[in-house]
């Protein structure tokens, strides 16, 4: 069974699709069939409001061509080409397969509505933003800042870019809304931008399953004060790894002496077995 969530957040209607192979399905062909052809049938459930108003749509296809449908809002067969025609007027006259397939809306999509509702319409899964220059970060120079959004679920998703709190519309681009395989989609912003010393640039996430929006952060720094930082962890690090080799030499000298190396008279008869 495969559901489909409305692509438009204000939409509260919903479709589950499945091939219905345990219906009882009337007589494929209303003429003698050819031998060989390919017949499917297809049925699609949409849902209101949740179960509020539900409604089948069960397709009959014949070589790839739709020729008829059962639609549970009409409580009949419709048809769509000429041999769909001969097969709707003959299912139409057949009051029991009428009632079996009016009585799927309950049986088959209110009941898989319910199974499936906790893991698909109400499913959530919070996304992951990072923010990251694509280009130079020197300023005064065009930078192209990325705003990476992943694995989040469902596709609904808002994202905008403020510039020392200002809204971004110019220079700003984005992939197309991609889905990972396993239920979670991802999305990137992109801003074109000169970034100057001392701005503030945040990228600002709402979705539906985050209580408050997620806004990161990123800063335009100069090219020395971006050296400097360099330098500065670069300096903490060697300073550690200096620490650590002189406390293993003092602990090796303090500690690390062989037996006969300590005085007393255990030390001197050693030594002169050796």
């Amino acid at each position: 069974m495969r559901v489909t969530i409305p692509r438009n957040p204000g939409t509260v209607a919903g479709m589950v699709m499945a091939v219905f192979l345990v219906l009882r399905i009337p007589e494929a062909h209303c003429r003698e069939a050819p031998k060989n052809f390919v017949y499917q049938f297809k049925g699609m459930c949409y849902f209101t409001n949740g179960t509020e108003h539900v409604r089948l749509v069960a397709r009959q296809i014949y070589n790839k061509e739709e020729i008829l449908h059962f639609d549970s809002d009409l409580g009949e067969f419709v048809a769509v080409t000429e041999l769909g025609r001969v097969c709707a007027e003959i299912w139409n006259t057949q009051k029991d397969l009428l009632a079996e397939f009016r009585a799927y809306v309950e049986t088959l999509c209110r009941r898989n509505y319910k199974e499936t509702v906790g893991s698909t319409v109400q499913r959530r899964v919070e996304p992951t933003v990072t923010v990251s220059p694509a280009s130079t970060e020197a300023p005064n120079l065009h930078n192209l800042l990325v705003c990476s959004v992943t694995n989040f679920y469902p596709r609904q998703v808002k994202v905008k870019w403020f510039r020392n709190q200002q809204e971004q519309t110019a220079g700003v681009g984005f992939t197309p809304l991609t889905q990972n395989g396993d239920w979670t989609y991802q999305i990137h912003m992109m801003l074109e931008t000169i970034p100057q010393l001392g701005d503030i640039y945040v990228c600002h996430v709402d979705h539906p399953s985050l209580q408050s929006p997620i806004t990161v952060e990123w800063r335009a720094q100069s090219e020395s004060a971006q050296s400097k930082m360099r330098s500065g962890i670069g300096g903490f690090v060697l300073g550690l790894i200096f620490l650590g080799v002189g406390l293993f030499v003092h602990f090796w000298d303090k500690r690390g002496k062989a037996p006969w190396e300590k005085k007393g008279k255990t030390g001197a008869g050693l030594k002169s077995l050796c």
